[in-house]
C-alpha cells in the first residue's frame, strides 16, 4: 500500500503536526528479567498482505520507556497483575468459587493469551479473553460480571498474559472463524470520522512517523495490556481501539461490541509469530 497525500495529510491534521518526519525501528533485543526472550522483529505471516515484517511496538520506544519492561520490578504494569492475584485466590458468587477453583493456579493458564480471539464451538462465536472470564463469573461462580474496560478485568488479562510472555502469538483465522476475520479486516481499512482515517493509514501507510514526541507502530496489540505512561494505567485493547476511532472524530464502537471483537481477531492476526509481551509499558 502506498503512501497517499490524503493519508498523510488526514495524520498531520489528527496529531497536530507542523511537520513530517520518520525513524526505522530500533535494533534493541528485548529479554524480561534476564530469562524471557521476547521476539519484536519477525517475517509478517501471509495475510498482512502489506507488510513484509512485524515488529511489536517496542522497538518503536525510547530507550527510558523500553527499560520500563525490561524488569518486572521497574514495570508498573506488574501492580495490575499482583491485583489480578489476589482476586484469582478470591471466592465470589454464589456458588462459593475463586478462579483456582477451576483453573488452578495462572500459570496453568500459559498459552491462552497467544491464541485469543479465538472461535467458541459452545457459543458459535469468536470470543475474547475478557468474555471467557465474565462468562466464567456469570455462569460458574454466579457473580456479577466485570465491566469490559474496568480495572478489575484489566488487571486479571494482564495477569493471564504475564504467565504466557515470550509465546508466540498464534491466532487462528481460518474454519468458523474466517467470517469474522473477514469483518475486522474490512473494518481495519475502513476510513472513519472527519478526518477519514483507517486504520491502516496510520499503521501500515506511516509507521515510524513522528507525532509529536513519539512514533507510531505498527499497532500490534501482542503486548496488551498495555500500561500507558500517558494516562498512567492499564489500558486494554479496546480501550485503545474506542481512543483510536474516537481520535478519528467519528461516533466509536463500544468495548465488547461484535465490531471491536471483529476488529481485534483481525489485528492480533497481524502479528501471529511475535511474542506475548502483556503486561507491556509504552508512551
Amino acid at each position: 500500500m502506498k503512501i497517499t497525500k490524503m493519508a498523510i495529510g488526514s495524520v498531520a491534521a489528527l496529531v497536530g503536526m507542523t511537520g513530517l518526519s520518520f525513524a526505522d525501528p530500533d535494533e534493541d533485543s528485548l529479554t524480561i528479567n534476564g530469562d524471557i526472550s521476547i521476539v519484536t522483529e519477525t517475517a509478517a505471516p501471509a495475510h498482512a498482505e502489506n507488510l513484509s515484517t512485524i515488529y511489536s511496538g517496542w522497538r518503536f520506544r525510547s530507550d527510558e520507556t523500553q527499560a520500563f519492561q525490561m524488569d518486572d520490578f521497574d514495570n508498573p504494569g506488574m501492580i495490575g497483575v499482583e491485583n489480578a492475584t489476589v482476586d484469582w485466590e478470591t471466592v465470589d458468587g454464589s456458588a462459593g468459587k475463586s478462579c483456582s477453583s477451576c483453573h488452578g493456579t495462572p500459570e496453568d493458564m500459559a498459552g491462552l493469551r497467544a491464541e485469543y480471539p479465538k472461535w467458541n464451538e459452545e457459543k458459535s462465536q469468536v470470543t475474547t479473553l475478557e468474555m471467557e472470564v465474565n462468562n466464567c463469573r456469570e455462569n460458574r461462580m454466579g457473580a456479577e460480571k466485570w465491566k469490559y474496560t474496568g480495572g478489575k478485568m484489566t488487571d486479571m488479562i494482564a495477569l493471564i498474559s504475564s504467565v504466557s510472555r515470550g509465546m508466540p502469538v498464534n491466532v487462528a483465522i481460518d474454519g468458523p472463524a474466517k467470517e469474522t476475520w473477514e469483518q475486522g479486516k474490512q473494518l481495519y481499512y475502513t476510513r472513519f470520522g472527519q478526518l477519514e482515517l483507517s486504520c491502516a493509514n496510520c499503521h501500515e501507510d506511516s509507521y515510524g512517523m513522528m507525532i509529536r514526541a513519539d512514533h507510531l507502530s505498527q499497532g500490534q496489540i501482542n503486548g496488551f495490556p498495555t500500561y500507558r505512561l500517558k494516562n498512567t494505567k492499564l489500558n486494554s485493547v479496546h480501550a485503545r481501539f474506542k481512543g483510536c476511532v474516537r481520535d478519528t472524530r467519528a461516533e466509536t464502537f463500544k468495548p465488547g461490541s461484535p465490531e471491536f471483537v471483529a476488529l481485534q481477531l483481525y489485528v492480533a492476526s497481524r502479528g501471529n509469530g511475535l511474542s506475548v509481551e502483556g503486561p507491556s509499558v509504552r508512551n
